[in-house]
């Protein structure tokens, strides 16, 4: 595993933020993310590892790609020919450079030949080969003009395609690569959403919106370009590399061994010259990012509590904290691109100085005799062709650096443990008795207890009201029956079973938690139904519609049932959002209800229709509600009061005000009641 923490750190700044001054940096789950040398190899075999579901796509990638490698090893030869044996006309062997093998079946071809006839056949064969492959420098590749901030780069990232030939080969090559990554980078994406969506409650605490959205949108893609990068460039670079090195010792190792050493010594230097900007690069790049994630976060939590933010007056406040965030963005982009420059101003000059020493070495052996002009040509374009290559490993090592910060902060929280970790195999297929809490207590962190030793029974055919004053541990206690939070210590069961030991899905299909805070998505109600329930027909909607008393309202809507809400259902009142949430529940036909304050943006007199449709509900099923208001809890056939974590009193109503000096009597006086 990485050097990374995974603790609820309740943490304002983030050491990230240290490294070039003011932090300004939102994490709170992800607070370690500085990658050791030892912790980016680890991260980029996981890469790698992610071509294997891609197989297929991979094999058609390598085939392509392996058939543009040789027919670009004609052309400086080809320009040797034109050179030596057309323009100056020159017999073939009157120097002691042999051609490769691969280019005997030419030179036998044209050997002989007038000079008007060796050129018609070069260009009939060069020709096809523009046709088939392009040229030497026909590359395709398709991208959006971008800047330089991660975003951007993300989006051209994700839809990106390149092929190191052109023609009809370089098109189908382009295609392929296009589709490879695409693929890779939308199934990682996916599965990283997939993760985020299931950590667990206390982490969503912490974990802002904006970070998580910056990870699956703009991270991914760096990850799965980063598998190509790994796999497929080093590959071809290395026998290209190959290649030209042995076209060198073979035609020229005898007239030229220095050309040899030379090209040997390049790798070296240019891993030397890369080396001292590595972490640097890391460093900065995390930053980058993490500052980016901020920005996103200060925009989402502006928007979304819009609001607050226009009604407070907030609205200078807001659009200063979000140019702020902006404008860090911006400069950890400038220290990234200021690091980049200088890595590449050094190898840039040691293949400027390397590159002036060849192009000397080459004319003072034509200038001897000893070479031909042609083979001027021939040997930039080995040259270029080995220097092309390790420059590449040089920006290759730089690339890992920039791309690590992105696949770490992938790769964390698809190691996260989320409550998947924690999902059994048992099956829930019905319940038939209900939930039983066995000496459970819970606490947050290392935070004092927020329940203690509850023992619990709720049956079906129970309508069950969680009572007690703010922070009594109500919800806590709710959330562990579908297993949102898992107690510290003791046991939750359904039927007998272990909550730890069951299957989340089939544990929460049984299940329905309405929340208090209401969460409409902004699709028309229909879709909101179908959401939960696939299969709902119209008439269980309308008839959970009538339960819920939202008939009032959506008759009046044109669209009724088709009728699109708006953001979060804004659209409609808070009690209408209310009621409407409640049918959503009731259309899911779960055995166990959970209802988070039901009541608490309603009339009196929709209130009491309410809960006697709860109480209609509850035949079959076990509903439970989360209360303050005392009409809603009266009616209920078993009251939990809880107080300082811990159950107090538990009975119905009317038995538990029967006790004088009962817990929940003292309660209700105090209320009012």
């Amino acid at each position: 595993m990485m050097n990374i923490s995974t603790g609820r750190e309740k943490k304002s700044t983030s050491i990230l933020g240290e490294v070039f001054g003011k932090n300004q940096y939102d994490d709170r789950v992800d607070t370690q993310p500085d990658i050791l040398t030892r912790d980016m190899f680890r991260l980029l075999g996981r890469c790698v590892r992610l071509l294997f579901s891609v197989k297929k796509l991979l094999m058609a990638k390598f085939l392509l790609q392996l058939g543009l490698v040789f027919p670009v090893l004609l052309l400086p030869w080809m320009a040797k020919i034109v050179i030596d044996n057309v323009i100056l006309q020159r017999p073939f062997g009157e120097t002691a450079v042999s051609y490769p093998p691969f280019m005997n079946p030419i030179v036998n071809h044209v050997d002989g030949m007038n000079p008007m006839s060796i050129m018609f056949t070069l260009s009939i064969i060069y020709f096809l080969l523009l046709v088939l492959v392009g040229t030497r420098s026909s590359w395709t590749n398709a991208g959006l003009l971008q800047g330089q901030d991660a975003a951007t780069k993300a989006e051209n990232t994700l839809s990106f395609g390149f092929s190191t030939g052109g023609g009809v080969w370089g098109f189908f090559d382009f295609l392929v690569y296009v589709r490879l990554n695409q693929t890779v980078a939308n199934r990682l994406r996916v599965r990283l959403f997939e993760r985020l969506t299931h950590l667990p409650m206390t982490i969503h605490d912490d974990q802002r919106i904006g970070d998580s959205v910056y990870r699956v949108l703009y991270d991914c893609p760096e990850a799965a370009d980063l598998s190509f990068r790994l796999t497929f460039q080093p590959f071809f670079a290395l026998l290209a590399v190959g290649i030209n090195l042995y076209i060198l010792q073979y035609s020229y190792g005898d007239v030229s061994p220095e050309l040899i050493w030379i090209a040997w010594a390049m790798l070296p230097l240019f891993i030397l010259g890369t080396a001292p900007f590595s972490g640097a690069l890391r460093r900065t790049n995390q930053n980058k990012r993490a500052a980016g994630a901020a920005a996103t976060n200060a925009m989402e939590e502006s928007i979304n509590n819009v609001g607050a933010v226009q009604s407070l007056g907030g609205a200078k406040k807001e659009q200063k904290r979000f140019a702020e965030r902006s404008a860090q963005t911006f400069l950890r982009e400038r220290y990234a691109f200021a690091v980049l420059v200088a890595t590449v101003s050094v190898l840039s000059t040691i293949s400027g100085i390397a590159a002036l020493y060849v192009y000397i070495l080459i004319t003072d052996r034509i200038i001897e005799g000893i070479l031909s002009p042609g083979d001027f040509a021939v040997l930039l374009g080995v040259y270029w062709g080995i220097a092309g290559s390790v420059m590449f490993f040089g920006m290759f090592w730089l690339k890992l650096q920039e791309n690590a910060a992105a696949v770490r902060r992938v790769f964390f929280f698809l190691d996260f443990q989320s409550e998947r970790d924690h999902s059994g195999t048992l099956k829930i297929d019905e319940i038939r008795e209900g939930v039983n809490f066995e000496s459970v207590s819970f606490r947050y962190g290392d935070d004092q207890p927020t329940l203690s030793n509850i023992n619990l029974r709720l049956s079906l055919g129970e309508l069950v009201a969680f009572v007690g004053p703010t922070g009594a541990g109500k919800t806590t206690l709710a959330y562990m029956i579908p297993f949102l939070l898992k107690p510290t210590s003791g046991r939750v069961s359904i039927d007998g079973k272990d909550l730890s030991e069951v299957d989340l899905d089939s544990l929460r299909n049984q299940v329905t938690y309405v929340f208090q805070e209401h969460l409409l998505l902004s699709e028309s109600i229909r879709e909101n139904f179908l959401f939960v329930n696939p299969d709902a027909t119209e008439d269980q909607m309308m008839e959970a519609l009538k339960t819920a008393h939202c008939m009032d309202f959506i008759e009046k809507m044109p669209a009724r049932l088709d009728t699109v809400l708006g953001r979060s259902g804004d659209t409609l009142s808070v009690g209408q959002q209310q009621r409407l949430s409640i049918a959503r529940g009731l259309v899911r036909d779960s055995k166990i209800l959970i209802l988070d304050e039901p009541s608490a943006a309603l009339d009196p007199q929709t209130e009491g229709q309410l809960v006697k449709a709860l109480q209609s509900a509850s035949r079959g099923r076990l509903v439970i509600v989360i209360a303050h208001r005392l009409s809603t809890i009266r009616r209920a056939d078993k009251i939990v009061f809880l107080e300082d974590g811990k159950v107090k009193d538990l009975g119905n109503h009317d038995a538990l005000m029967e006790n004088s000096e009962g817990p929940y009597r003292e309660f209700v006086e105090l209320q009012g009641g």
